[in-house]
């Protein structure tokens, strides 16, 4: 079975649009004459992209996060699955979204459970958000569940805004800065060249570098960049590579700042993924594996799958992550001690928020730090540029006639 959506007309003339599930566009064809409408068009869709089609690719994790808190505030109420599903359904205006939870709810009233129901669109819900929902289930504990997977996604999304944020000012500031400088370089240096071109080497040294600089840049510069540009793509191709990754992500942790900013939040991602899962009642191994796929340093994705491996084998958590050297030692310790207390998810959920801290006070004190240095660097750059022609024309009444 399949999703199509249709067009058709009655026979007054009266355009209709909707959706069928069928086997084929011909049964949907023959569905909809047997209704007494004439089919005009009759094209399939997938699964998710209803939801995709409404917010866009990249605001499908925020509309999961809605649909998990939405959903869970109507259970919370005591409000059956099913129930909760139709009012939401009543409560979009959106075709689109009407769609989705449609298809949702008619798993769910043919007997399978939501995390079925939300397997089947299309990987629209990722393995992690499916293995809390199946836990959850397994537990008797659906409505807790979907409220730990909400308040996971939400603070991820909120961790990751927070370094997108942070980035915006200091990359457009660059961007000017450089803007700036090729724009002198090119345009405004080369309209004083004529008026020292009779100077030769009596033109100061520094307004020869500026000249010489000028020069690089309108000639080679279009090769600069094109070069430059070529090798970002080369270093994109690379970096699919797993060794290279490896190696590349393993020195990015020992750059001054950057490194440590990088384990923090590494930690954070890691910490709070393995609680969150904890919590929700998936056992530790497959947490492990499943917190791993969260991490985007290739480092600690390798160093995690060895610590499931003797985790897997019967080794303590907070033993196997010191061996591994990439932990902060304080995560480390809270860790060992939420092992011995039996409290190891509410202790990486306190992990995570510490780190999480830690990650936007480092992200303030670098910015404090950058801003400044870029302001500064560049109008030291400027004026040099300036100081330099003006010493050169104040050298043009010194010459002999």
């Amino acid at each position: 079975m399949a999703t199509y959506l249709y067009k058709a007309v009655t026979g007054e003339g009266e355009e209709r649009e909707g959706e069928l599930d069928a086997a084929s566009p011909q049964a949907v064809v023959r569905q909809l004459q047997q209704s007494g409408l004439i089919p005009l068009a009759v094209d399939p869709v997938s699964p998710a992209g209803a939801l995709r089609s409404l917010v866009g690719r990249r605001q499908g994790g925020l509309q999961v996060q809605q649909f998990s808190r939405e959903l869970a505030e109507l259970m919370h109420a005591g409000i059956a699955l099913d129930r909760a599903l139709q009012i939401m359904l009543k409560a979009t205006e959106d075709e689109a979204q009407q769609a989705l939870l449609k298809r949702i709810q008619d798993s769910v009233q043919r007997g399978q459970p939501l995390s079925a129901a939300l397997q089947q669109q299309d990987g629209l819900f990722s393995p992690f958000y499916l293995s809390m929902i199946q836990a959850a289930e397994s537990a008797g504990n659906l409505t807790e569940g979907l409220s730990d997977a909400a308040a996971y996604l939400e603070r991820s999304r909120e961790l990751r805004e927070k370094l997108l944020s942070a980035l915006i000012y200091p990359v457009i500031l660059f961007v000017v800065a450089l803007l700036s400088l090729t724009i002198i370089l090119v345009y405004v240096i080369p309209q004083f060249e004529q008026l020292f071109a009779d100077m030769g080497e009596a033109l100061p040294f520094a307004t020869r570098v500026v000249i010489g600089a000028a020069d690089a840049v309108r000639t080679g510069g279009p090769w600069a960049l094109l070069l430059g540009v070529l090798g970002y793509l080369l270093f994109k191709r690379q970096l699919r590579q797993a060794e290279f990754r490896l190696g590349w992500h393993t020195q990015l942790l020992r750059w001054p700042l950057l490194g440590g900013l990088l384990q923090r939040i590494e930690t954070a991602r890691f910490s709070r993924s393995l609680g969150t899962l904890l919590r929700g009642g998936v056992t530790l191994v497959s947490a492990l594996q499943l917190a791993r796929g969260t991490l985007s340093n290739a480092a600690f994705s390798t160093a995690i799958e060895e610590v499931t491996e003797q985790v897997r084998e019967g080794r303590r958590l907070g033993d196997q992550l010191q061996q591994v050297r990439l932990f902060p030692v304080l995560a480390i310790q809270m860790i060992q001690v939420g092992e011995e207390t039996g409290q190891l998810d509410n202790t990486l959920l306190k992990v995570a928020d510490r780190y999480d801290r830690e990650v936007s006070l480092s992200i303030q004190r670098m910015l404090t730090l950058l801003e400044p240095i870029l302001i500064v660097g560049l109008g030291i750059l400027i004026a040099g540029i300036i100081m330099s022609i003006l010493v050169a024309i104040m050298s043009i009444n010194q010459l002999p006639l």
